[in-house]
């Protein structure tokens, strides 16, 4: 297919036409095989497809999808209220993929509270996956410049930091069921297998005094501040690196100290079985390698 130009009016037109290769003796010419006209884009994409041979190689397995087009007056076209969309949808329908959202329903009681607490709490889940940051962040940038507000129907004027606090506040009784529950859809959806757990700690200190944590401690600071309160945060993983819990611990506790309480609370929500633990050197020492046992 071959775009042609005429010149009528004063205008210049366009026309498509159909164009064949024929060998003579002074080389290789084309003529046209037919006019077809002024077309749009889908009408030329019609024509170019029943034009083309047909193939004899082997078949897609997904058809493509034709193109919708659209005529558009360019120059009334202007952007309003942008928004990311593609990564925050992806998250959500991973989600509902794990069904989150249904074991938030089941789970959290409903109350007087103006937003249903299992739709508040996909906010600040959202918010990790798609942009890792603070509560404060969630509430002031990111949750108004990406597409939650359209996907989850929570105004943007409801979700502020008090109200993200206070949802990790009603989902924080439900830990245990809730890393049931995706130990349970990740098996699922990714066949992972729990026979090799490793386990490791890290910690996270304040700023402030932290007064009303008793857990908050001072002790050797992994981040060179000694001079601020922390908390312990110990972490189990699988051999693929899929999260299967953690747990909480004072800032001021030594980290051999807190396997077992964490063996005991994994056997506990998944039962006991032959695993294998890994750990740092400085975790494997003789009371804990003779309490494996």
């Amino acid at each position: 297919m071959r775009r042609c130009y005429r010149n009528k009016d004063g205008k210049r037109h366009a026309y498509w036409s159909v164009v064949e290769s024929y060998r003579t003796a002074r080389g290789p010419r084309q003529r046209v095989a037919a006019w077809l006209g002024v077309m749009d884009e889908r009408g030329r994409l019609g024509v170019k497809r029943c034009a083309a041979p047909a193939s004899t190689s082997q078949r897609h397995l997904f058809e493509e999808t034709e193109p919708c087009w659209l005529e558009v007056d360019v120059k009334r076209v202007h952007v309003e209220r942008s928004r990311k969309f593609g990564g925050p949808w992806l998250r959500l329908e991973l989600l509902r993929r794990l069904g989150l959202d249904r074991f938030l329903e089941e789970t959290l009681p409903e109350g007087r509270e103006q937003i249903p607490w299992p739709l508040m709490v996909m906010v600040p889940v959202l918010g990790r996956l798609c942009d890792a940051s603070s509560e404060l962040h969630l509430a002031e940038q990111f949750y108004e410049s990406s597409a939650l507000t359209d996907l989850l129907g929570v105004p943007a004027e409801k979700t502020n930091e008090d109200r993200l606090y206070r949802t990790l506040d009603a989902l924080r009784p439900h830990k245990p069921a809730l890393e049931k529950h995706l130990k349970q859809k990740l098996g699922e959806l990714f066949e992972l297998d729990y026979d090799l757990l490793l386990y490791d700690m890290t910690s996270t200190y304040f700023e402030g005094q932290a007064e009303e944590n008793p857990q908050a401690q001072r002790r050797y600071s992994r981040y060179h501040r000694p001079d601020c309160k922390q908390v312990n945060i110990a972490l189990v993983v699988s051999r693929c690196g899929m999260p299967l819990g953690y747990g909480i611990f004072a800032g001021h506790r030594n980290d051999a100290t807190t396997l077992a309480e964490m063996v005991e609370q994994i056997e506990g929500l998944y039962g006991r079985a032959n695993r294998i633990w890994v750990m740092d050197r400085g975790m494997a020492g003789e009371d804990n390698v003779k309490f494996l046992r």
